[in-house]
C-alpha cells in the first residue's frame, strides 16, 4: 500500500517544519540540542520511501500504523510505500537488501539484525538520542539492540511481549488458582491440565518470537547461557542440560504437533479450545475481544495473562520478540527517512498505535509506560514491562554478528526440538549447539 501526493491534493502536502539540508541529518532542527526541544529532518525534494515491516498479529496495529504514515505523508508530501512480510521471511529480506545495496529504505526486522550489517546501516544516532532525551530514555536493553561502537544503527520500536496467557477456569479445575510462576509449579500444573484432556502447547519449530521467547527465557532460568560475559561459548553445560530435562519433561504434557508449530500455530490451537496454555503476546486475547464470532467472544472473559514464570536462578530471564527499523545506506532520502521515524516514534502517533493494538507492542522509551492503554484493563498489565525487564538474545555477551547469526540460525530452539524430539540426549543436544555455536563466535 501507499499514499501520494495524488491521493492527498486536500492536504497540506509539502509543508514541512524544517529548514533545507543536503546529506542525512543536515536537516535537523533542535536549538542547541536541548532535551524538550523538537526537532525536524527537511525530506529531499522529490522523495519517496519504501518501508518493509513484518505482517500484523494484530489487527489494530497495522490499520493505525497506516492510519498514521497516512498523517506523514499529508504533512510532508512524502509518498510512503508499506510492504509486509511474514515474520519468518522478514530476516532473509533484509539480509538481502544489505548485500544488493538496494531494496526499501526502511525495514522493521527483528532482534540484533542489526548488528550483522551495520556498516550497510545510516547511523540515526541524532533521531535515538532526540526521542531518548525526550521520552525518559531508553530502556538498557534497547540501548543494546540499538547501538554499536557508540552509535545508533537500528531504532528500537519494542518489543511483541509475551506472557503465559491461559484459560483461567480450566487452570482453576486442575487445582490451581492461577497459572504458576515457579518452573516446577508449572510442571504440576501441565501434568494436570493434560490429566484434564485440556495440554499446554508452545511453539517448537522455528518460530521467530513464540519459539525463540520461551526456550530463551528457560535456558537462562536455570543458570544456562550460549556464551559468558568475555564471549566464549558456553552452552555445553550442567545447567543448560538440567533445562533441557526439564523442558523434555514439560513437552511430555504438551498437545501433539508442537515441534513444527510456527509464530501462528498457537493462537489457533488456543483459540479454537485445543489447548489450555501458551506462551504468547496479547494476540490471542485481541483476537477474542474483537471477534464476531460469539463462541470466540464468550472466551474473553476466561483468558487471563501472567509474566513468564522465574526458574532456579531467582529472577526474570525473559527474551522477547524484539523489533527496530534499520535505515539502509542505498537510500535515496536520507532525510525523508529519518523524518519518517521521528513523526512515527513522537507520542502523537506511538501512543494511539500502541493504543489501537491493545499493547501488542511494549515500548522502549520510558515515557510510555504511562500510556493509559495499560492500565484501562488489568489484563494488558503484565505486557507493560516486557521491554524493561527482558535480557538481550546475546546474553551475557555483546551483540554483534555472531549473537545476531546464532540467533538467526535458531541454535537454542532446536537444541531443544532435538531433545524434546527424542533425536538427542540433553547432553547430546548441548554438544552439538555448542559446536554450532562456536561456528559464529570463533576469534
Amino acid at each position: 500500500m501507499s499514499f501520494t501526493r495524488r491521493d492527498l491534493l486536500k492536504s497540506s502536502a509539502g509543508v514541512v517544519a524544517g529548514v533545507a539540508g543536503g546529506a542525512a541529518g543536515a536537516g535537523l532542527i533542535g536549538p542547541g540540542g536541548a532535551a524538550a526541544q523538537d526537532m525536524s529532518f527537511k525530506p529531499e525534494a522529490g522523495a519517496t520511501l519504501r518501508v518493509l515491516r513484518w505482517r500484523r498479529f494484530v489487527a489494530g496495529d497495522e490499520e493505525q500504523w497506516v492510519a498514521n504514515t497516512k498523517k506523514f505523508t499529508e504533512k510532508t508530501g512524502v509518498d510512503v510505500r508499506i510492504d509486509n512480510e511474514s515474520w519468518e521471511d522478514v530476516r532473509p529480506k533484509a539480509a538481502v537488501a544489505a548485500n544488493v545495496g538496494s531494496g526499501p529504505d526502511i525495514i522493521i526486522g527483528w532482534f540484533d539484525d542489526p548488528h550483522q550489517y551495520p556498516d550497510k546501516l545510516v547511523d540515526v544516532s541524532d533521531v535515538a538520542e532526540y526521542l531518548g532525551k525526550k521520552y525518559g530514555g531508553w530502556y538498557p536493553v534497547a540501548e543494546q539492540y540499538g547501538k554499536k561502537d557508540g552509535r545508533w544503527i537500528g531504532l528500537p520500536l519494542g518489543a511483541a511481549g509475551a506472557c503465559m496467557v491461559y484459560r483461567r477456569s480450566w487452570v482453576q479445575d486442575a487445582g490451581f488458582e492461577k497459572f504458576p510462576q515457579d518452573y516446577r509449579e508449572v510442571l504440576k500444573c501441565a501434568k494436570a491440565l493434560k490429566a484434564k484432556g485440556r495440554p499446554m502447547g508452545m511453539a517448537l519449530g522455528n518460530a521467530v518470537g513464540d519459539g525463540n521467547g520461551w526456550v530463551h527465557t528457560i535456558l537462562w532460568g536455570f543458570g544456562g547461557k550460549m556464551v559468558n560475559d568475555n564471549n566464549e561459548v558456553v552452552l555445553n553445560s550442567p545447567e543448560t542440560v538440567a533445562a533441557l530435562e526439564y523442558v523434555k519433561e514439560l513437552y511430555e504434557n504438551f498437545i501433539p504437533g508442537t515441534l513444527s508449530w510456527l509464530d501462528s500455530n498457537n493462537n489457533k490451537a488456543f483459540l479454537a479450545g485445543e489447548i489450555s496454555a501458551t506462551n504468547n503476546g496479547i494476540s490471542v486475547y485481541y483476537a477474542a475481544k474483537t471477534s464476531k464470532d460469539e463462541a470466540m467472544k464468550a472466551i474473553t472473559a476466561d483468558i487471563e495473562h501472567v509474566n513468564m514464570p522465574i526458574g532456579p536462578v531467582g529472577k526474570p530471564t525473559e527474551l522477547h520478540l524484539f523489533t527496530q527499523a534499520m535505515l539502509f545506506k542505498h537510500t535515496k532520502y536520507p532525510n525523508a527517512a529519518k523524518e519518517y521515524l521521528r513523526f512515527m516514534w513522537e507520542r502523537e502517533q506511538y501512543e494511539p498505535w500502541q493504543q489501537a493494538a491493545i499493547g501488542y507492542i511494549t515500548h522502549p522509551l520510558a515515557a510510555y509506560e504511562s500510556n493509559p492503554i495499560w492500565t484501562v484493563d488489568p489484563k494488558h498489565t503484565p505486557y507493560r514491562d516486557c521491554v524493561k525487564n527482558m535480557l538481550s538474545n546475546g546474553h551475557s555477551g555483546d551483540l554483534g554478528y555472531a549473537s545476531a547469526a546464532a540467533m538467526a540460525d535458531y541454535i537454542i530452539v532446536n537444541m531443544f526440538a532435538e531433545v524434546c524430539g527424542g533425536n538427542q540426549t540433553p547432553k547430546q543436544a548441548a554438544e552439538r549447539a555448542a559446536k554450532r555455536a562456536e561456528r559464529y563466535y570463533r576469534v
